[in-house]
Formats: C-alpha cells, sequence, structure tokens
C-alpha cells in the first residue's frame, strides 16, 4: 500500500552534544575518485604587457586531498579509523597525493597507481581571497578492467574490518560500469551498510545501497521530475528511492537545508549555516559526518543532523574545510561565546588560513599572561593595532611550569586563555606546550610578530623565519612598573 511520508522536522534523540563524542569510534572504508587540490596563492598588482591578462605574483601554494580523499580527510578530523581504496596515475600528482593521504592520521591507504594515467588535480589559482582561475588535469576514463578486479577484490577483503562503506563518486573512472554493483554486493555479503555521493543520471548503478545523497540538481537530473518545492523533492526522492531499492535518500539542498526521506518517515533539517563563504568540499563532509554517525551507531537521522550542522559549518569558512569535533561542539554551544576564540593548533591553523585567503593581515604575540595586568593590556593593544586578526599563543602550565618554577603559574591554562579571549584586541587564543612558541609561528605563518622592547628584534623567538617570508617583526612599548613576577611575590609577601 502507498503511504506518505510522515513529516518530521525536531528529530528527538540521543544528546547531540554526546553523539558528537561517539564520531570518532567509526571505522570507514571510502571507495572512490582521489584528486589533488592545489591552491595558489599571491597578488594581482599588474597586467602583463604579453597579453590582457593579469600577472598573478604567486607568494605560496598549498595542497591537499580532493574528491573521494576529501571524504577522507573530513573522517580522519572526525578521529575516525579510515580505510582508502582508490587509483592515481603513476605521475608526481599521484605521488604527492599519496603522501598526503598516508600522512593523516588512522588512515589506512590503497592507493592503486595505473600507468599513463593522469592524476585528478585541480589548482585553483587566489588573489585577495578570490579565485581568480582554476585550471584542471584530469583522465576521466574507466579504470583499467584488471585494476578495477583488484580493486572489488581489496574491498571486499577490507570492508568486514570496517562498519560502513562510503563510494563517494566524482564520475572520474574509478567507479564506471559495474564497479559500484560489485562494491555494494561485496558489502551486502560481509553484512556492512553502503553510503553513496553519486554522479551522473544513472542511478541503477548504486542500486540496494542503504543510503544515497544526491544534492537537488542531482536528484533531477536522476528522476527527470522537478524539484522547485519542498513537495516536489519528496515526491522525486521517493521515486529515486523506489526505482533502486535504496534504503534512504538524503537531499542536500543548499541554502534550504537538508531533507532525509528514511522509509516512510520525512525528516526536514533547515540550514545552520549563518554566512556562506565557499561551498567546495561541503558535500564531502556531509557524507563524512553521516557515515561517521552510521558507523558509530547512531540513528540515521541524528547522523544527518550532525552532517547537516557540519555542512553549515564547512561553507561558513575559505577554501576546502573540515569539522573537527570541537567545531561541531562549540556549534552546539553557542553560549560559550568568547570562549570560541580558545582553539587548539589545528583550528588555529585553519583559522589564520581563512582570515589570510581574504587577505586579512595576521599578527602574532605570545606569553605566560599569569596575571593579566595594565601592561599586557596595553601591549595587545599595541599588537591589534598592527595587523587585522591577532592571534596570542599562551604557555600551557607545563610550559609556565619550566619558565617560571614549580610555584607557576598561579592561574591555569583554561582561565588565563579564557580571560585573554575575553578581550576584543584579541581574535584567536592557542595553547602550546613547548617552551617557546617557535614550531607555533612557523605552522601559523604570522604577517607580523610582537613582542615588548625589552627584547631587540634579534632576540625575538620566531623573528627570523617571519622575516624570512616577509613578515615584520616589532617591539611594543611596555608600561613601566607592571610585572607579574613582581606582584606574584608582592601577593607572597
Amino acid at each position: 500500500m502507498d503511504r506518505t511520508p510522515n513529516s518530521v522536522t525536531d528529530t528527538p534523540g540521543p544528546d547531540l552534544a554526546e553523539a558528537v563524542r561517539q564520531l570518532k569510534r567509526a571505522s570507514v572504508l571510502v571507495v572512490g575518485d582521489a584528486m589533488l587540490d592545489r591552491y595558489v596563492y599571491g597578488q594581482i598588482k599588474r597586467i602583463s604587457p604579453e597579453a590582457p591578462v593579469p600577472i598573478l605574483g604567486v607568494e605560496r601554494e598549498v595542497a591537499m586531498p580532493g574528491g573521494a580523499g576529501n571524504v577522507v580527510r573530513n573522517l580522519t578530523a572526525l578521529g575516525a579509523a579510515v580505510a582508502f581504496l582508490s587509483v592515481v596515475g603513476d605521475d608526481q600528482a599521484g605521488s604527492d597525493l599519496t603522501g598526503l593521504i598516508g600522512g593523516q592520521p588512522g588512515v589506512e591507504p590503497w592507493l592503486l597507481v595505473q600507468g599513463g594515467r593522469a592524476t585528478t588535480t585541480k589548482t585553483r589559482f587566489i588573489a585577495s581571497g578570490q579565485q581568480v582561475m582554476r585550471a584542471d588535469h584530469e583522465i576521466a576514463r574507466p579504470i583499467h578492467e584488471r585494476l578495477a578486479d583488484r580493486l572489488v577484490r581489496i574491498a571486499a577483503d577490507t570492508v568486514a574490518a570496517t562498519s560502513v562503506m562510503v563510494l563517494s563518486d566524482y564520475n572520474k573512472g574509478v567507479l564506471s560500469n559495474d564497479v559500484p554493483a560489485r562494491l555494494i554486493a561485496a558489502a551486502r555479503a560481509a553484512g556492512r551498510r553502503v553510503v553513496v555521493d553519486p554522479k551522473g543520471h544513472d542511478y541503477s548503478r548504486y542500486a540496494g545501497a542503504d543510503i544515497i545523497t544526491p544534492n537537488r540538481a542531482e536528484l533531477a537530473l536522476a528522476t527527470g521530475l522537478p524539484v522547485e518545492t519542498e513537495e516536489e523533492i519528496v515526491a522525486a526522492a521517493r521515486a529515486l528511492r523506489e526505482a533502486h531499492g535504496f534504503g534512504a535518500v538524503l537531499v542536500t539542498r543548499s541554502e534550504d537545508g537538508m531533507t532525509l526521506l528514511d522509509g516512510d518517515t520525512l525528516h526536514h533539517f533547515p540550514a545552520e549555516a549563518p554566512e556562506v563563504h565557499d561551498v567546495s568540499g561541503a558535500g564531502d563532509t556531509v557524507v563524512a559526518v553521516l557515515a561517521a554517525g552510521v558507523a558509530s551507531g547512531l540513528p540515521l537521522p541524528v547522523a544527518a543532523r550532525l552532517a547537516n550542522i557540519a555542512g553549515g559549518l564547512v561553507v561558513g569558512k575559505v577554501g576546502t574545510a573540515v569539522a573537527r569535533e570541537n567545531d561541531l561542539l562549540e556549534a552546539l554551544t553557542p553560549e560559550r561565546g568568547t570562549l570560541r576564540k580558545v582553539m587548539r593548533r589545528a583550528s588555529a591553523a585553519e583559522q589564520v588560513e581563512r582570515w589570510r585567503q581574504r587577505g586579512w593581515r595576521v599578527g602574532f604575540t605570545n606569553g605566560c599572561f599569569d596575571l593579566l595586568h595594565p601592561g599586557h593590556v596595553h601591549l595587545l593593544e599595541q599588537a591589534r593595532s598592527w595587523c587585522d586578526r591577532l592571534v596570542v599563543g599562551l604557555n600551557a602550565d607545563s610550559s609556565v611550569k619550566r619558565l617560571k618554577g614549580p610555584s607557576r603559574p598561579i592561574q591555569q591554562e583554561a582561565a588565563r586563555a579564557a580571560v585573554l579571549a575575553s578581550l576584543s584586541t584579541v581574535d584567536l587564543v592557542t595553547i602550546f606546550e613547548e617552551d617557546t612558541p617557535v614550531e607555533l609561528i612557523r605552522l601559523l605563518r604570522p604577517d607580523v610578530l610582537v613582542k615588548g622592547a625589552d627584547y631587540t628584534v634579534a632576540q625575538v623567538v620566531g623573528g627570523e623565519l617571519v622575516q624570512e617570508w616577509g613578515g615584520v617583526v616589532k617591539l611594543a612599548e611596555l608600561l613601566p612598573g607592571n610585572s607579574t613576577t613582581a606582584t606574584v611575590a608582592r601577593i607572597r609577601g
């Protein structure tokens, strides 16, 4: 009997913060099209005399995994264990991509090499935070038949050691012909669920998958049905599910959120992004969080809700980004206010990169800041006046003890970070365990490095590094009569 789906907009279930913490327990097999994403950053200051085109003065280049590799990157950002199966060419891009994938924690890579094949590479040229051009290198033909057989055999052997299989199809040749059907059959034989991020119009290739995640345009292409209204989207999703035996259909709808058709029950999740900067890779984030949720035993609506939140987070960032556990927890606890400024090192590096892509000048200073006094406030005000965004590197408790003695710090690092984050002059606080911030400086690559005038430029730790990449070292004026050590001495008599 044909039944109309029940509409549900608020999904009850386990505590969402606890659900986020469960994601790191997931183990996922990802099979699909790996790509290399290159970003070339610079400034355009003149037009070429050879042709009426702008000249990009290259300042730096960044490479990261793209396509199915970005799904892997998102899963590892959540702390999940991942087996990754794909095909690369016998070229430098393939070698670079293999190194990037293998360098991620918790990844078991199976990157098969096909001779004569070009590794899919997308190079984006960016000036003043704007993409000015993209150049693609790729061969989208199906992989060799014998290589496809080997890929399926490895997947069949590997899937039993994971909880969920993800097929990340970018239509570049890995998931061509009958490969998806054979992979789904292998997962079924092992009793594992399959999540598919599809491409193209023929979804019969994914028949029997447990969850499929088309966006609105892909849903229209696959069904030939209108998808303008919510009712039309639901009707098209039902037609798609019934035509190919899918367990559930999750339709991503950009600014309109997501719609999940799970059996006969309908769930709608409103958009979570307060501001959209870049949609690159957002679908990969959604698939990764959804798969991690299913793999860790969460009910599908709860996993979809977390995926919706994660998707909203990454479109608010510039460039191909990921959503980490802390990002999701912070999104669920907006009352934390200024504590959002306190970030772990990896998140701090991503935030600084987003600021830099917008063309903002990033400053950095560091210290113990044990008892915040007017001298500290004056230094931070000066530092902020020399940049657009200011990062404070804060010595961890262990570091302060080594530097100041066993009776210090007076305040624990969490309290010191919270006080710093409450200041309007401070945009980000990150804690470092080392005795000096040199490794943190090397990671963040600030444009301006600030220390007090009791140092010389030559004495500032990390100063040579900053000057090497074109930054400057600034010495801030000190207010006389302000010293944490002297204050502590007076308190103790």
